[in-house]
């Protein structure tokens, strides 16, 4: 299997966040990416390659030509303002304010395009979330070419980010440019399905309405985890997708007991939808070690993860999203799709 990776994201670091009610450093860091690289190397998974450069078209068939725009420039405007540290939002349009009139300073775009405070923006942010599609894109490049899958090991991460908005370390959400660029290519039907610990919600939100791309989640319940306000059970999808979004929301403690039966499931949803191609959202904050998620799974699960979605038999593009827990990120990542190789 060939990775594809970019040192564009050592760029997007220097970062804190807000967890517990403390400033800590951000959990979304560059030695994420290089364990899982160093991995990949340590078991000759395959080639590792650098991404071709794709620009911002694919992009814009699934983002708000304004939030790319807004990405582009923020850093830019916040450097203008004589701030040095990390650009962050600090005010929300809720329900009651108005969404239709978008601020002209960057403070208040800052929340406009934001579901949270959780993508911070420095220097290097936006040259890295250029490099993390541009992985995306190739690695899909190859599986459209006769590949059976290929690894985008993409950093900043992308499935919190929705049409028009960031938040959860994501800003382009790589695996919903990819889904759509192989539509664009002439896929009848794709398959997303997101393994992270968080629900996908910006995939969601983008595919909600179409039954050409099905979206599947397994992920923690959003009545006491992340991303709190999307991922529930009852959201299948409206109109032309009713019936083709699929939540599997999962208590805290779940261990791969419960967690292989929704696997299988969406697996066999997957089967009977016969996709042209799969694009798996790859997260490990499954992981029972992972600092800011709550399931139970264990490092000798992520390979029967990945037998599981080989057994599917179709084209496979693998996207890197979450997982925090570093010392561990790189043998569970890769085991997955270790596992996905020997099937």
């Amino acid at each position: 299997m060939k990775t594809i990776y970019s040192t564009a994201h050592l760029g997007h670091t220097g970062y804190f966040e807000v967890a517990g009610g403390v400033m800590t450093p951000g959990f979304e860091k560059p030695v994420r990416a290089e364990y899982i690289r160093a991995r990949v190397e340590a078991v000759a998974l395959g080639p590792i390659l650098p991404p071709d450069p794709h620009g911002l078209a694919a992009a814009h068939r699934v983002h708000d030509a304004g939030y790319l725009e807004f990405l582009s420039r923020a850093w830019e405007m916040w450097a203008a303002t004589d701030r040095h540290t990390a650009a962050l939002p600090m005010c929300w349009p809720v329900p009651g304010l108005r969404r239709d009139v978008p601020p002209a300073c960057i403070d208040g775009l800052l929340g406009y395009y934001s579901l949270d405070a959780g993508a911070p923006i420095v220097a290097g942010t936006w040259a890295a979330v250029q490099g993390s599609l541009d992985c995306a894109l190739t690695a899909a490049t190859l599986v459209k070419e006769g590949e059976r899958s290929a690894f985008a090991l993409c950093r900043p991460p992308g499935h919190h980010a929705g049409s028009a908005f960031m938040g959860g370390y994501c800003f382009i959400n790589n695996a919903a440019v990819a889904a759509q660029w192989f539509s664009d290519q002439g896929a009848a039907r794709v398959a997303v399905l997101d393994v992270d610990y968080h629900h996908g919600n910006g995939t969601q939100e983008i595919f909600y309405d179409r039954a050409d791309v099905m979206v599947l989640n397994i992920h923690g319940d959003p009545l006491t985890e992340y991303p709190f306000f999307l991922g529930h059970a009852d959201e299948r999808g409206a109109g032309a997708g009713e019936g083709f979004n699929v939540n599997y929301p999962l208590p805290f403690g779940t261990t791969y007991a419960a967690w292989g039966a929704a696997l299988d499931d969406a697996c066999n949803k997957v089967a009977a939808y016969a996709p042209d191609v799969v694009v798996v959202s790859l997260g490990v904050d499954t992981f029972e070690k992972d600092p800011i998620s709550h399931f139970k799974l264990r490092t000798e699960d992520y390979p029967r993860m990945g037998a599981r979605i080989a057994a599917l038999g179709l084209p496979t593009l693998f996207v890197m999203e979450g997982g925090y827990a570093v010392a561990e990120i790189g043998v569970n990542a890769v085991g997955v799709l270790a596992g996905f190789e020997d099937r």
